[in-house]
């Protein structure tokens, strides 16, 4: 079985494959005061409760976070006693990357991209909502050409809270309309709907430049609270799309050097 890690800004997402099928999902906050031993132990334990302790054979690690690189490779790999490898620009792809500097794409990009290159037909453009809100867009002969990285949801909402005298907390949610007669609904309207109008315009504009309508797909956990509040409804929505990407980078750079299961 297949372990893969997406090592996000504020959770890391683990996800465990037999074959196709994915058989075990969890997260942990992501911390980078955490010793390795402390997320190899907490690992370690999720895993065993799940009854997946020695069943694993590999796992591939997509990583945004450079302080835990060497952090949860170590930790996987002493707790678990599997190979761990990260994700590198230089693996194969089942795409070109056309941008300026690739070593400064993120894994997780990389990822999304790899998870649908070979399922749709381009152009595709993913939307992942994660702490940034991330565009990655494959152009109509499926090269990576580029992206757009915005604030997130969550970064919006501690934004205000944090750098206003009198704005609360909010827990994000659909707003039922943007005319708000009250601090909270207001506060969420313009974060929620207020994102919701620039997906869809970065959708347009990116379809502009690209010279054609594309297919957009979501990703992250947060997809959900902006359907209704957009003009353009997503094709598809899959939350587990970067581990889906992660497990094929696997297929094209170590599956025939590893132990099938």
């Amino acid at each position: 079985m297949l372990l893969t890690v997406d090592i996000g800004n504020t959770n890391t997402g683990l996800c465990v494959f037999k074959g196709n099928d994915i058989v075990f999902t969890c997260s942990v906050k992501t911390d980078i005061n955490r010793l390795s031993d402390e997320y190899g132990i907490t690992i370690l334990n999720l895993i065993k409760n799940a009854n997946l302790d020695g069943k694993l054979h590999f796992a591939l690690i997509s990583n945004v976070v450079a302080q835990l690189d060497d952090v949860i490779k170590e930790a996987i790999e002493k707790y678990l006693k599997i190979e761990a490898h990260l994700i590198s620009h230089k693996m194969k792809f089942p795409f070109e990357i056309d941008v300026d500097e690739p070593k400064t794409l993120g894994a997780d990009r990389i990822a999304n991209a790899a998870a649908v290159c070979e399922n749709f037909k381009a152009p595709i453009i993913v939307i992942d909502f994660g702490t940034a809100t991330t565009f990655d867009i494959l152009d109509k002969d499926k090269k990576f050409t580029g992206g757009i990285i915005a604030p997130g949801l969550m970064i919006q909402a501690k934004s205000l809270a944090q750098f206003t005298s009198k704005l609360p907390k909010i827990r994000i949610e659909a707003p039922k309309q943007a005319v708000a007669k009250n601090t909270i609904d207001a506060m969420m309207a313009g974060i929620v709907i207020g994102h919701a109008k620039m997906i869809d315009g970065m959708i347009k504009q990116c379809e502009k430049e690209l010279g054609q309508r594309a297919y957009v797909i979501a990703t992250g956990g947060l997809s959900p609270v902006l359907t209704d509040c957009m003009e353009r409804k997503f094709d598809l929505s899959d939350k587990y799309l970067t581990h889906k990407g992660i497990k094929r980078i696997y297929e094209l750079n170590y599956e025939r050097n590893s132990i099938k299961n």
